[in-house]
């Protein structure tokens, strides 16, 4: 993942409700969830609830398919990983400080 890509996913998930709704996703499975059950566990407006999927799609966290009458969304699992990644990859492997550059006389 690039730093553009994680900036986006980031941004989408900075809303509370949007996170919620993607965690519920996360829990849910890869079966995920209906529109209409996320929509009863987060106690939101379907119109409200509608606004934030598309933020989610658009971000590539979620993907959403037709069921019959039914919308299904379902979290991208290969995404979220790809983000903890992209944030843990360089984990404890050391920064110079501009202290010591200085101490180093550089």
């Amino acid at each position: 993942m690039d730093l553009e890509t994680a900036a986006k996913c980031l941004a989408e998930l900075g809303n509370p409700t949007r996170l919620a709704a993607y965690q519920l996703l996360v829990k849910a499975g890869p079966t995920g969830l209906s529109v209409g059950e996320i929509q009863d566990q987060l106690q939101i407006p379907k119109s409200t609830l509608s606004h934030h999927v598309a933020h989610l799609l658009w971000a590539g966290l979620i993907t959403q398919v037709r069921d019959g009458r039914t919308q299904r969304c379902a979290a991208v699992y290969e995404t979220m990983d790809a983000l903890m990644a992209f944030l843990s990859k360089e984990c404890c492997s050391g920064v110079r400080s501009s202290a010591r550059r200085q101490r180093a006389g550089k």
